[in-house]
């Protein structure tokens, strides 16, 4: 047989794809926005927290009740109200437990809830939960038709749109949440203190944000923690967004031989355990440096995670290091958006509390008509009652006389001049209500009701009574559920760690060859030596390179670079790249962008930029005085700290007060001693005046020093030999003359490479041009007369010769 049944046709509605996208996207996006991501601004929930709150509720699972399975409560939920994912629900009921995520926990748990190093809870059927004390605050009332309901997905249950939340959960527990487009972050707050500044704007309900703030002083965290500075508060209580900066509390202690860092509160959301693995990947990497080990000591009494540094490790450095690099310190950016009436909206401080405060004044109104409805039909009904037990005997004989109920109810109500309710109650109630006792029971009671009559009426009638509940309401969750302030707020803004933080402060010795390689290392490599040793190798160089230039200086100094060219660069300590003993360093050109015939002549160790000048000196005997201000701001490029007459050289820099005696000695043996008052201060660019007339056919100038009358000048020649002589056998004249003896240049001397002025406790460095340094006592050196040859310094290999002597001092 034919199938005669036609088929429906099919209809194709065309549309514009765009369109349809458009729709289509927006109908999803504000479905996430509206019934997933963001919480309400009444009750401070997303739609899944306040679903497995009423069905707690409804499953009646109070605070005084016994736990029930949480497999129990995701099937209820899911079963009538959350017609999603069952990970979804547990994963949110299990946050609602967790005294590390909220402030003040919802729900109570029985079981692995998880923990703070990121520990899963375990499975819905082994964990066990109800509702806390606080959260039955929430749902007080929730039975006065005091909030809206709307059907659940199927349509067969009513759920509520919003709980009547007694409790400013949305601050007091905060939120967060990624909807489309937008996202919401708002801390958790003190319950005290955010109680106080809703009591305060009902009071004054003008105040600005400021006013508010003296009560709100920032967020508290459940893991507390402390909050670095005002600034980004103030930004995120003005407008509703701002960074705030959250970081660890830590104390050190003195073991018996090691230093250690104690870390007792972490901040919001960071997971411990993986912080822990962070910091040693960081140790591993050699990007922190002096921790030699890390131990997790927390356990039931409170978090403890010690940080053991190594013997010499500067315990300010490696925390600097810590909250830099790991997330010891956070920032937590605060966006307070909530969902008014439907509608995703940015909130400042003062209008979420406004929100809070409007909502509370609806649920009070609304519970107070629901209580005043009540008790006047419950008085309405005992009024008929009081009216039958007046008329006993012949209420009796009616009803007796009727011949049904029905037939009894209107002669009650045409006799007696009653309601139909209230003949329904008096046809209802029991014998045992005609005692005496029972009948001043009514009468008692519908006394009270009367004066709760008039009670209610007046609390709808007066705005500042409602206002009045609300306060009185906050007082006594202040009493029964407030606590003190767990984060620390500190007044100094969180500022970005300057580089040298992050360095230990120690000396370091600055070596740079003569191809233009520089390095630093610790000071403490070489070891003193008797006069006449052979040294250890303080560089590694290349064939036919020699190093040039030494200096001391702490890694916390800037250090300036003075060219030949009469240019000026300058580097932290910190940024010249560490290298071994025997390495030859990283290309000066590398750092500095030095220009064609350029190399490194003098370098200056400078603490600060506030006073004392720069004296430079010439190979051709100029000499120029500077104050050190005028370098305080270099360019990358350089700047020009000397203009040099063409063919000169700029070979030497001397920091000074201003005020001191300077000795210019040249190649050839002479030397001039004056007063650097006689050289006036003069610009940056300017050229300078003689310090010292050549007189010698190829002499110039090698050295230039500070000179005190107690003190020696140091001479040193290329073949390694030297002497001391005093300071004061070298007479004082004006600059620019020709000086006199310094030492005999013979052919055994050779000739002159440096001078150092020096006392008996200085140690020298001198280092040859193969890479040999040798580090001696300046009291081993003999102190002897100005015009002789000196005597051995430093033994040399056959070919070898001095390169560069420095003296060793604490900056």
């Amino acid at each position: 047989m034919a199938n005669t049944e036609e088929k429906p046709k099919e209809k194709i509605v065309q549309r514009v794809i765009e369109e349809e996208m458009k729709t289509s996207y927006l109908d999803y996006s504000m479905s996430v926005i509206v019934g997933r991501a963001l919480p309400d601004v009444r009750d401070g929930l997303k739609p899944v927290h306040r679903r497995i709150l009423y069905a707690m509720h409804k499953m009646g699972m109070f605070h005084n009740r016994p736990f029930k399975k949480s497999a129990r409560i995701v099937g209820e939920v899911l079963g009538k109200f959350h017609p999603h994912g069952d990970t979804a629900v547990y994963d949110s009921l299990v946050r609602m437990v967790q005294p590390f995520s909220l402030r003040y926990p919802l729900l109570k748990g029985q079981g692995n809830f998880g923990s703070v190093d990121g520990d899963s809870a375990a499975a819905m059927r082994y964990s066990e939960a109800k509702l806390s004390k606080l959260a039955e605050e929430m749902l007080q009332d929730i039975e006065k038709k005091t909030v809206r309901f709307a059907p659940n997905f199927d349509g067969s249950l009513k759920e509520p749109m919003f709980l009547p939340s007694k409790l400013p959960n949305l601050l007091i527990n905060g939120s967060s949440g990624i909807a489309v487009g937008m996202a919401t972050n708002i801390p958790p707050h003190n319950l005290n203190e955010v109680a106080d500044a809703t009591t305060y704007l009902i009071d004054n309900p003008n105040s600005p944000v400021g006013d508010l703030m003296r009560f709100v002083k920032g967020p508290d965290f459940p893991t507390a923690g402390i909050i670095s500075g005002r600034r980004g508060i103030k930004n995120a209580y003005a407008t509703g967004k701002g960074r705030v900066v959250v970081k660890a509390r830590t104390h050190v202690e003195q073991g018996k031989t090691k230093q250690k860092i104690i870390v007792t509160e972490i901040p919001y959301m960071v997971n411990k355990s993986q912080l822990l693995e962070e910091i040693a990947s960081l140790v591993n990497d050699k990007k922190i440096n002096g921790i030699s080990d890390i131990r997790d000591e927390s356990d039931r009494k409170g978090m403890r995670v010690v940080i053991f540094l190594k013997k010499d490790a500067n315990p300010d450095v490696v925390l600097n290091q810590l909250m830099k690099h790991t997330r010891l310190k956070t920032t937590f950016g605060v966006i307070m958006l909530a969902l008014v009436d439907n509608q995703p909206k940015v909130l400042n401080l003062r209008e979420l509390i406004q929100s809070y405060v409007a909502h509370r004044r609806n649920t009070v109104r609304k519970r107070t008509t629901f209580d005043l409805n009540r008790a006047e039909e419950k008085a309405h009904i005992l009024e008929g009652l009081l009216v039958a037990l007046k008329n006993i005997d012949a209420t009796i004989k009616m009803i007796k006389e009727s011949k049904s109920a029905d037939e009894a109810k209107q002669v009650l109500i045409s006799r007696l001049t009653i309601t139909e309710k209230q003949a329904l109650a008096i046809l209802d109630m029991k014998l045992q209500r005609l005692t005496g006792l029972e009948q001043e029971k009514i009468k008692t009671e519908h006394k009270g009701l009367l004066e709760l009559i008039v009670k209610l009426k007046e609390i709808l009638a007066d705005e500042k009574k409602i206002l009045q509940i609300i306060k009185d309401e906050l007082e006594e969750l202040k009493k029964n559920y407030g606590d003190k302030r767990r984060t620390e707020i500190v007044e100094e803004e969180e500022e970005e760690l300057a580089p040298e933080a992050l360095i230990e402060k120690e000396d370091m010795v600055i070596t740079i060859t003569h191809s233009g390689y520089v390095k630093r290392l610790p000071a403490d490599t070489y070891r003193a030596q008797k006069r006449g040793g052979k040294g250890v190798i303080a560089a590694g160089t290349k064939e036919e390179d020699f190093v040039e230039n030494l200096f001391i200086a702490n890694t916390h100094s800037y250090v300036l670079f003075f060219t030949n060219k009469g240019k000026l660069r300058w580097l932290k300590v910190y940024e010249i790249p560490e290298a071994g003993r025997a390495a030859k360093g990283t290309a000066v050109v590398n750092l500095l962008h030095l220009g064609e015939g350029e190399n490194i002549t003098a370098l200056v160790p400078v603490k600060n930029f506030e006073q004392g000048y720069l004296v430079m000196a010439t190979k051709k005997g100029t000499i120029k005085k500077t104050s050190v201000k005028l370098f305080s701001r270099p360019r990358k490029s350089g700047i020009i700290a000397m203009n040099l007459d063409e063919g000169d050289e700029l070979i030497d820099v001397k920091l000074t007060d201003g005020n001191q005696q300077i000795i210019i000695a040249t190649r050839e043996g002479m030397a001039v001693k004056f007063n650097e008052a006689n050289v006036r201060p003069m610009g940056r660019t300017a050229r300078g005046v003689r310090g010292i007339r050549l007189k010698r056919e190829g002499d110039y100038v090698i050295g230039m020093v500070v000179a005190k009358d107690d003190e020696t000048l140091m001479t040193i020649t290329e073949n390694g030999y030297g002497k001391r002589t005093l300071v004061s056998e070298y007479r004082l004249i004006s600059r620019g003359g020709s000086g006199v003896t310094n030492i005999i240049c013979s052919e055994r001397n050779g000739k002159v490479v440096d001078v150092k002025s020096v006392k008996d406790e200085d140690e020298l460095m001198l280092i040859s041009q193969k890479g040999i340094g040798i580090r001696v006592n300046a009291k081993d050196i003999s102190v002897i007369g100005r015009a002789t040859q000196g005597v051995t310094i430093m033994k040399l290999e056959e070919g070898d010769k001095i390169a560069a002597v420095a003296k060793v001092v604490e900056e």
